[in-house]
């Protein structure tokens, strides 16, 4: 763990210098000075709005596991999100379900493999308003020539890849026994112990996907998933407005599949690979000067940064923990078979 946590804050480090590499520090402190605060206050109100949404999908999800209480999935929602933003190697992805699972006495895997359909969600709504940004609203006076058909091209792909990721997470929901045989085929030829996860891990994508078998339970999954991401899309749309960017509001769809690239580096926080998305973005498609540019991410991820972190730590004080804590809960979650996970005892908030 103090290996990989050292490479990824080398990583973190090394993509921070290379999106700040040429900054006019004095500029970009001016183009701070005159943003255009109230657009920014916007802009935390929906990063604060984009936690109610994940919370209300979220539930939808995990109904057919069980009833959850909304005020126990905002807080595992708000503090994985807070253990991401500070954690490497994405700590918070697991910490999350396994804090919910034992706050609502669920399996741990089932509630596991509701984040892994969450994630799809995620990347079929991002395709799907890419797609419909590049084909319904870019054209030429948009983008330089030399740019669209590629952009075209690569549109035309996402969306095809969205469609493709809800056939098959649908199919692997409604038909769990090819899980099962895909499993027990590679279970084959696998050794007892990794065969015998491999096992474990169909029995958690048959039980966690159960929501897409339902037709209107996935049918409002992924209009929240859509709602999620245009707010989402909206809260990088104001800040960048504010800093003077011409960005239209449908472009926010293209930056914010850039931004997801940028984040899915595995650095705490996306600090360096989502400064650098951001930059490469704005300057390339939409106008913006460098240093305009490096404000504006700055201020973008400062804001989208500050309320999981302040809520994670409000939430983790009143139910014991620490981030350190967080660490150590998500190796137990990793090895659940193991004595450690059988000593983590139910939060203290859980029935408030």
């Amino acid at each position: 763990m103090n290996l990989r946590t050292g490479i990824v804050t080398l990583l973190a480090l090394g993509l921070l210098a290379w999106f700040l590499r040429g900054t006019n520090f004095t500029d970009v402190w001016l183009q701070v000075r005159q943003v255009r605060a109230g657009l920014l206050l916007t802009s935390l109100a929906a990063v604060i709005l984009v936690f109610f949404v994940r919370t209300i999908r979220w539930r939808y999800l995990l109904s057919p596991l069980g009833e959850t209480r909304f005020r126990t999935v905002f807080r595992a929602t708000v503090i994985g999100f807070g253990a991401l933003a500070l954690l490497p190697i994405r700590v918070g992805d697991v910490i999350r379900p396994y804090l919910l699972a034992r706050q609502e006495r669920m399996p741990v895997t089932s509630v596991f493999a509701t984040v892994v359909m969450e994630r799809v969600l995620d990347l079929v709504a991002v395709l799907a308003l890419l797609a419909i940004y590049v084909w319904g609203f870019a054209g030429e006076a948009s983008f330089p020539a030399r740019l669209l058909n590629p952009i075209k091209v690569s549109a035309t792909i996402a969306a095809g890849v969205a469609g493709t990721l809800l056939v098959i997470m649908w199919i692997l929901a409604t038909h769990p026994e090819r899980i099962g045989g895909l499993a027990a085929a590679l279970a084959r030829v696998l050794p007892g112990k990794l065969s015998d996860r491999v096992g474990n891990l169909a029995s958690t994508f048959s039980s966690g996907f159960a929501a897409a078998r339902n037709a209107r339970q996935l049918f409002l999954a992924v209009i929240w998933s859509f709602a999620l991401w245009i707010v989402i899309a909206t809260q990088a749309w104001t800040v960048t407005i504010a800093f003077g960017i011409p960005m239209p509001y449908p472009g926010s769809f293209l930056l914010q599949s850039m931004l997801v690239i940028g984040v899915a580096v595995p650095t705490p926080g996306g600090v360096g690979s989502f400064h650098e998305a951001y930059r490469l973005g704005v300057t390339t498609f939409f106008g913006a000067s460098g240093d305009q540019a490096v404000a504006a991410a700055l201020v973008t991820h400062l804001i989208s940064f500050i309320p999981p972190v302040l809520g994670g730590i409000v939430f983790m004080a009143q139910d014991g923990l620490s981030f350190g804590r967080l660490g150590d809960l998500a190796s137990s979650a990793r090895d659940k078979e193991g004595p450690a996970a059988n000593e983590v005892p139910i939060l203290r908030s859980s029935r408030r």
